[in-house]
């Protein structure tokens, strides 16, 4: 459970009273009034009820002035809350019983449509920490490349920058929040153009050879990479939703964005054009299979948008961006056909 605090008007207090009433919340509790005019209430809430909760209070402030809604985490509340009682039912209410059952499991799993876009806007957010993070990234890929050493390729790909503004662009296309699809493809082209900038700097002053087994394997893509990079994404974004971000570590080595990028740049610096080729094909294809498999676990999520005008334009955006990231993958796919076949 949560505590949603609501900081607002005194003259909200019976309304606020009443929405915890019609949502079923554990508790309720009011503080006094400020010299301001406002009062602070909190609502100890269920999981599967907060974004119902956080619904009704956005729907009745969105025009209020000076109000504030806060979501606190809690670790423990007691006394534990009590079940309600298990009446006799017939046979058809009982298996209504079990789908709501359901329902209320599948939404207790999951973060509200708030506490996602505020963890996603931090990965999406273009500054200086993050165009570090993938300079520091681009110079431990090239060297664990350069030298075929597999662990530190593993350990670039944990740093993984370029795998947040993503997910944060197929969040932000599935919310119809314009902003911030606008902020995460900033941050995703100064990412790889800056891995890449990096990376042919670093080829261009490496003494050694460009033969290594781990930097080669990155000069091409196989069909079966597509699978393993559509089930990464799908699983960093449920990750997200169910904030169980342990998962993210795993998928960061799954579906590795960096090396590619950076396996551009160092065949780049040593004109190995169509190895750059190759390099660049398995970057698209990740890229595509991330945005596409987190588009759709959004989708059967049920993560929308609050406001039925809101969800309309963005149902709309959304069949245009899967279909326009289909035939994308598809004619990835072409181009790889076509580049195994000109190879053999």
């Amino acid at each position: 459970m949560k505590i949603i605090e609501v900081i607002a008007d005194a003259g909200h207090h019976d309304t606020i009273l009443g929405i915890a009433e019609q949502q079923q919340v554990e508790d309720i509790w009011f503080g006094p009034n400020n010299e301001d005019g406002r009062m602070a209430a909190r609502l100890l809430v269920r999981p599967e009820n907060r974004q119902k909760v956080l619904d009704s209070l956005q729907t009745i402030f969105h025009n209020a002035d000076n109000y504030r809604v806060l979501i606190i985490p809690l670790d423990t509340a007691l006394p534990k809350p009590v079940e309600p009682e298990v009446k006799a039912l017939t046979d058809e209410q009982q298996q209504e019983e079990k789908n709501k059952e359901k329902e209320r499991k599948k939404a207790a799993l999951m973060s509200t449509r708030e506490e996602i876009l505020a963890q996603v806007e931090k990965d999406a957010l273009l500054d200086n920490n993050f165009i570090l993070l993938v300079v520091l990234s681009a110079i431990v890929a090239a060297i664990g490349l350069l030298e075929n050493n597999l662990a530190v390729i593993v350990g670039a790909m944990v740093i993984a920058p370029l795998l947040g503004p993503n997910i944060a662009f197929a969040l932000g296309a599935s919310l119809g929040e314009t902003e911030l699809v606008i902020k995460s493809l900033k941050a995703i082209f100064v990412g790889i153009v800056t891995a890449i900038l990096v990376s042919i700097g670093i080829g261009l002053l490496w003494p050694g050879s460009f033969d290594s087994m781990e930097l080669l394997l990155r000069t091409d893509v196989a069909y079966s990479g597509t699978a393993i990079a559509l089930a990464s994404g799908a699983a960093a974004s449920l990750s997200l939703v169910s904030g169980t971000s342990s998962v993210l570590v795993g998928v960061m080595v799954a579906v590795a964005l960096m090396p590619p990028a950076v396996t551009i740049g160092l065949m780049l610096s040593i004109a190995e054009y169509n190895n750059a080729l190759g390099a660049a094909l398995l970057l698209a294809v990740n890229i595509v299979c991330i945005n596409l498999s987190s588009k759709l676990v959004f989708l059967f999520r049920g993560i929308k948008p609050r406001t039925w005008l809101e969800a309309h334009k963005a149902k709309q955006s959304r069949l245009l961006y899967i279909g326009a990231w289909i035939i994308m993958l598809v004619l990835l796919f072409f181009m790889i056909y076509l580049r195994h076949k000109t190879q053999t």
